[in-house]
């Protein structure tokens, strides 16, 4: 889903290790529904938040959550404002150079296409993507002109005020747009991008690492997971 934030490993080794601690600083964005978002209350909620607080019960962790900007969501982890990275983050070699990653408890999922008109030129025309992301690295490979932006929702005003041609981003983040608005429909073709979504952390945090993938494990095992996922991302999710 997102993509390419790399900070100095020397920053990675001056981090307390989150086992250690007291209380396990979950870090998400809280700007990109379904996966997080902020609600009514200012708490951060969605699949995520619902998810990391399952996976904390499960490892008897006591957790606390943290937003921050999606640009800089490594760098902070690295450099210990918080612990874990729970916030919609796909799985790719080369963040797994800076950080490392739990198994994934989203499975490999399509990046699509949304626009205003089903026949929007999705090949050569401007394309919308939020920064720092696998699907805006992809439309720089393109022959499409990439717009970036720093939110999910800002690559959406994009295409509603004319600025680009449609916005290329994860299916299941763009699913409510396309079903529950009414302005927007998909256009060109699905992609299929990166290994799934998993939770980041440092290299360092092993023991963190071992209680978390042992709880995604027991609720995939026990079909938990899948039933998470189909309340947030529907019956036609890809589900384990």
């Amino acid at each position: 889903m997102k993509n390419l934030l790399l900070a100095s490993a020397a920053i990675a080794m001056t981090a307390t290790a989150a086992f250690a601690q007291d209380v396990v600083r979950m870090g998400t964005e809280g700007a990109y529904p379904p996966y997080n978002f902020i609600d009514d209350n200012g708490e951060v909620a969605g699949f995520e938040r619902e998810l990391g607080d399952e996976l904390c019960a499960r490892a008897e962790l006591t957790c606390e959550w943290v937003t921050n900007d999606w640009d800089s969501i490594i760098p902070n982890l690295l450099s210990g404002n918080y612990d874990t990275i729970i916030a919609g983050m796909n799985i790719t070699a080369e963040r797994a150079e800076t950080i490392d990653f739990t198994q994934n408890y989203i499975p490999p999922a399509s990046s699509k296409y949304m626009a205003l008109e089903a026949d929007a030129d999705t090949t050569t025309g401007v394309i919308a993507a939020q920064v720092n992301t696998l699907q805006a690295e992809y439309i720089a490979s393109t022959e499409a002109t990439l717009l970036e932006f720093a939110t999910l929702d800002d690559t959406v005003a994009a295409v509603q005020n004319g600025e680009a041609d449609a916005v290329f981003a994860d299916a299941d983040a763009l699913k409510p747009f396309v079903e529950e608005t009414g302005n927007y429909v998909w256009a060109g073709e699905d992609i299929q991008l990166g290994d799934g979504v998993g939770m980041g952390l440092r290299k360092s945090d092993t023991e963190l690492k071992e209680k978390m993938n042992a709880a995604i494990l027991s609720m995939k095992k026990d079909g938990t997971l899948n039933d998470l996922i189909k309340k947030y991302f529907g019956d036609d999710a890809a589900v384990f």
